[in-house]
């Protein structure tokens, strides 16, 4: 990774992906100063209305990604699921933040798993398979019930199928496409909880507080903060993102979720996924702290110091999934929310559309 001097305001941050996340970093960026130049492959992509340039291409134009290249100053992605053969491409021509083994990791559970267990992070047991007849070893292991995984792409609940008492595994093999996978114990969790954290160029880091995350149909519903948790918890659950920043090398924000266990002879806290971006489940951020993670990410990604990630009031974010962006109007009259909306050409059952954030009086930390 090359070292990359403090870049000035005006100049002109690339960034891979035109999603929700991808525009609100290039608002985030727009407010110190620098541009943004979006790279999609689709033209209804939400950033490119608020992009100072765009480029509509595959990412394997090797043509277009070189004069991506070369009109930016620094280049940030804001989802995984980026060919790593485009990070290489762009890296050997424009400092890439986070780098390329953020990437790999992050986009194979069985790659991510193994880095948490060789750090010594606590995780489910997990076994890859890689073929039907390996289900049946690595249920010996995991147990039932458990859950079968892709081992790359997926997310909000795709790409996955529960393996319990009496199912049959076949079954579950054909669901998840018949690909190479990783099949993962499924542990009773008292709740979800996930670390934001911020790391820069030189090792500097600053996590937010912590979030409670719950689930519907395997999409996330709602995040609060604080979350119920004690100060040990949340102290592991920090120092174990950091570790993982570390070994990773990352530069930007990065999210790790946890699974948290209460009760006699439970290890109190599993690593469940890592997320080498700014994440859903920091949203609450721009409403409730100091700085928030979009902020953090662009003054990672171009060098500058980060800043205090202090929460400055409690928050309950909600996600507007589907048609539950059709009550903009009503949130819009509520005088205690906060209204994002994605600027998503199309609205569709499961896919994120908008969110909404209340903030409250700050109780705890």
């Amino acid at each position: 990774m090359s070292t990359l001097s403090p870049l000035p305001p005006g100049m002109t941050i690339g960034i891979l992906g035109g999603g929700q996340l991808g525009r609100m970093l290039a608002l985030a960026a727009a407010r110190l100063g620098f541009s943004c130049h979006v790279y999609d492959p689709d033209r209804r992509s939400p950033a490119f209305a608020v992009a100072a340039a765009r480029t509509e291409a595959a990412y394997d134009d090797t043509d277009a990604l070189a004069a991506f290249g070369d009109a930016v100053d620094v280049v940030t992605y804001e989802f995984e699921n980026i060919p790593a053969e485009t990070i290489a491409f762009l890296a050997a021509r424009v400092p890439v933040r986070p780098g390329q083994r953020s990437l790999e990791v992050a986009q194979d559970r069985l790659a991510e798993k193994s880095l948490m267990s060789e750090l010594g992070i606590a995780v489910a047991p997990f076994a890859a398979v890689d073929r039907m007849q390996d289900v049946y070893s690595a249920l010996a292991r995991t147990g039932r019930p458990a859950m079968l995984k892709t081992r790359r792409l997926g997310y909000d609940g795709k790409g996955q199928c529960m393996i319990r008492q009496g199912d049959d595994p076949r079954n579950a093999w054909r669901v998840i496409g018949e690909v190479p996978s990783i099949l993962e114990s499924r542990v009773a969790f008292t709740r979800e909880i996930s670390v934001v954290l911020a790391r820069g160029e030189n090792g500097a880091v600053a996590a937010f507080d912590i979030a409670e995350n719950t689930h519907r149909d395997g999409i996330l519903h709602q995040s609060r903060v604080p979350a119920d948790i004690g100060p040990d918890v949340a102290g592991q659950a920090v120092t174990w993102t950091r570790a993982i920043a570390d070994a990773l090398d990352h530069v930007g924000v990065i999210a790790v979720e946890y699974f948290h266990q209460e009760g006699s002879g439970a290890q109190p806290l599993l690593a469940n996924e890592i997320a080498p971006r700014v994440h859903n489940t920091g949203h609450h951020t721009v409403e409730a702290c100091r700085a928030s993670q979009f902020e953090q990410h662009i003054r990672a990604v171009v060098g500058w110091p980060l800043a205090d990630p202090s929460r400055h009031s409690d928050a309950v974010m909600t996600n507007l999934i589907g048609d539950d962006i059709a009550a903009w109007a009503d949130i819009a009259a509520d005088t205690t929310a906060a209204l994002t909306v994605y600027g998503k050409a199309e609205t569709r059952r499961g896919r994120k559309m908008g969110h909404v954030t209340r903030i409250s009086p700050l109780k705890s930390t």
